[in-house]
Formats: C-alpha cells, structure tokens, sequence
C-alpha cells in the first residue's frame, strides 16, 4: 500500500509540474491578445446595453384570442405563420393589462412558431420613436414540459439503479452546481478560465466518483485515473488548440459576451475549459467500467497473476471502445448537424472538403472530438492497469486434498464363487 501511494503522489506531482505551468502560459498569453478586442467594443456595447435596458423589458404573457392568422408565401421563411394576438401579462410592470401583438406585415421571420389561446408567451416591450408601446413575441414558455420530463428522467432513474441512481443524480446536481455557481462566476469575474476549468473538473469527478461508488480503493484508482486522463487531454488540447490558432470566437454566441464583463475574457481558455468538461463525462463510464471487469475477474478467480488479469480486463475493454468514441464524434454531430447540412450545399466559401475542415468552426468540433478521444483511448488501459497492479482481493485458503484411507475388508461385499481367507 504504502508503495502505491508513492506513486501515486509522483504521478501527480508530474502531472501538475507539466500542465499548469502550459496553462497558465497559455491563459496569460490570451489575456493579453484578446484586451485590445474586448476593450474596442466594450464602450459602445455597454453604452447600447444600457440604452436598451432604459426603454425595453421582458415579461410573461398568456395569449387570450388570436385576432388573425396569415400563413407566408415567402419560400425563405419556410412556411412560417404570422398572427396578430390579443395577450394579458402575468408578471413585471404589465401584470393583469390587456395588449395586442401585430404579427402580420410584409416582413416574415423565419420559423416563428405557431401559437394558440392559452398558450404562455415570453413578451418583449419596447418604446418607440413616437413614444408608443410596441410588443413582441419572443417565444413560447415551455418550461413546465422542460420540468416534466426532468421528472420522469429521475422517476426512471430511481426505479432502475435504485440507491446508486439516487446517488448518480446527487453527482449530477452537484455538477450543475459547481459549473454554474463557481466555474462560470469565476469566469465572469475576469478569472483565467484554464485554471477554473481544471479545479472545477478536479472537484466534480472527485465528488461524483465518491457519491456514487464510495470511499474505497476502487474509488482512489478512478479518481487516480481520471486526473491522469483529464491531465493528458488538458496539454494535448493545449498544444492542437495553439498551433491550429483556434480563437474560440468560432461560435456566434460568443459575440454576445464581448464587453460584458469587467475585465476581456480569454475566449482560448474557455473552449479548453469546454474541452475538458466536455471529456470528463465519458471518461467516467469507461474507467468505473474497466476498474470493476477487474474487481469481478479478481474475485472469480484471486490466483490469477495481475497480467493475465490486465489482458483479460483489456480485452473487454475494447470490447467496447470503438461505442464510445462513436457515441462522442455522433453527440458533437448530432449538435452541429445544420451546419454540416451548410457545408454540403458547397456554396463559396466552402466549396471543397478541404475548405470544410478548415474553416475553425469545423476545426474546433474536429479538436473538440479527436482530443476527447485520445483521453478516453488512453484511460482505458491506464484503469486496467492500475486496477489489475493495485487492487487486491483476499485469496481463500487452499484447502490441502487428504490421502485415501484403506477400506477395511469387512465393509467389501463378497462376490460369488470368492472365497476371502
């Protein structure tokens, strides 16, 4: 024991001397090149915001009639209906008032939705130039059906893994609570998201893993595991993401925090931090996985040597690989699937597969999967091994066979025509 746990502590103190100083380089480096961007545009984004907070809000509404209903002959807006609705206001400044909402005119938006008496709408009100009050409809209040499904998700849960799905969803909620009350405040507050990310990871995959499987060596060889991994993908993804010169302002909502924080947020440091959450949920399921094939092969048999033990444990483990970094390009896919249905169109500039891949949207997805992939690969047999080196079982008594005693001959029965002297 007292071995394992040297190298243990060596293991990780190479693995923190390696990855934070990266890190932290690379956290300062980006902190620096993206001031002068954040800086231009934070004058005139919050002299905007602040004009719009003056003069327009939001609140929720319940759609009492629809008044009219046209449905749109433009080809570009993909058979949308526009309606003009009668509304009553259910909260802020507009509670229990009677409105309108004009929706038909020359102009057609793009999949607006279509919307019924009783239906609870997200209402935005602005004012004019005239001085007159002017609604919109936003969206549709889906929330409670958002609730129920969160509900029957936990129900089933609960009814299949019993005391361990209760524990798995305390994990979950714990996850949701680090990564929106710590990680992303942090990140707000001018914190360099790498260093957040990491400790955010550190804390999650510790507490889920002890929640959900206990305070026992299984669960120390996971965490061991994990961190090993999480380290491994954190450079990897350090070293693709510089030389590919990803910005990570590939994606259009990242326009929106440019100026609204106090200080210029390192847009680099939030995709490695997405990159690192993003794997340490698949890296969950394959090292439990792997740790437990080798609990059950030691158990079923203690007197295995660890090797053999390892290339049993390893062979179910690729069992079962090539799933799991399908299930991770397939959910990064499925995620980005109409801008994949775009490129194809090959329309300039994305004429050829060349300029497809790349164009840093496509890059960023092809990082994003192919380093999760190298850091579930790898975790794999680092689980097999640590688990089939370290974790012991106790082995039964041999039980020693006893000689043969000498039948005595009275007990032989006579057979006929034998006479025994």
């Amino acid at each position: 024991m007292r071995k394992f746990l040297t190298s243990l502590a060596l293991i990780a103190f190479i693995a923190i001397s390696a990855f934070v100083p990266l890190s932290q380089a690379l956290a300062q480096s980006e902190v620096d090149s993206s001031n002068d961007v954040a800086t231009t545009d934070s004058a005139s984004t919050t002299q905007t915001g602040s004009l719009a907070n003056d003069t327009e809000d939001a609140f929720e509404a319940k759609i009492l009639q629809v008044l009219d209903e046209r449905h749109s002959t433009d080809t570009n807006a993909n058979g949308a209906i526009q309606q003009n609705l009668q509304l009553k206001g259910l909260d802020g400044a507009w509670k229990n008032q009677t409105f309108e909402y004009v929706g038909i005119s020359d102009i057609s938006v793009f999949g607006s939705n279509k919307y019924n008496k009783g239906d609870r709408v997200l209402v935005q009100h602005a004012v004019n130039s005239d001085g007159k009050d002017v609604f919109y409809v936003v969206d549709f209040i889906r929330r409670p059906y958002l609730y129920v499904l969160a509900i029957i998700f936990v129900l089933i849960i609960i009814f299949i893994s019993r005391g361990k799905g209760f524990r798995a969803l305390l994990g979950l909620a714990f996850s949701f609570l680090i990564i929106m009350e710590m990680i992303v405040p942090l990140i707000l507050n001018g914190w360099s998201p790498v260093p957040i990310g990491i400790l955010g990871s550190v804390i999650i995959f510790t507490f889920t893993i002890y929640v959900t499987e206990g305070f026992n060596k299984e669960s120390h060889l996971a965490i061991l595991t994990m961190f090993i991994s999480l380290t491994v993908v954190g450079i990897v993804s350090i070293i693709f993401t510089s030389v590919t010169r990803l910005t990570g302002t590939a994606q259009e909502e990242t326009m929106f925090l440019i100026g609204i924080t106090k200080q210029a947020l390192n847009f680099k440091g939030l995709l490695l931090t997405g990159i690192l959450i993003g794997t340490l949920g698949v890296l969950d399921d394959i090292i439990i996985g792997q740790i437990e094939a080798v609990i059950q092969i030691k158990n079923a048999n203690p007197y295995l040597p660890w090797k053999k033990v390892f290339d049993m444990a390893l062979h179910v483990g690729n069992s079962h690989m090539g799933s799991m970094v399908n299930t991770l390009f397939l959910a990064y896919a499925g995620a980005a699937m109409p801008l994949l249905l775009l490129f194809s169109i090959k329309q300039p500039p994305f004429m050829t597969y060349s300029q497809v891949i790349n164009n840093e949207i496509i890059a960023t997805e092809i990082v994003r999967t192919l380093v999760g992939s190298i850091g579930l690969a790898l975790s794999m047999p680092i689980a097999t091994y640590l688990a089939a080196r370290y974790y012991h079982v106790a082995k039964p008594e041999k039980k020693h066979p006893q000689a043969p005693q000498a039948v005595p001959a009275s007990l032989i029965p006579e057979e006929p025509g034998i006479t025994r002297c």
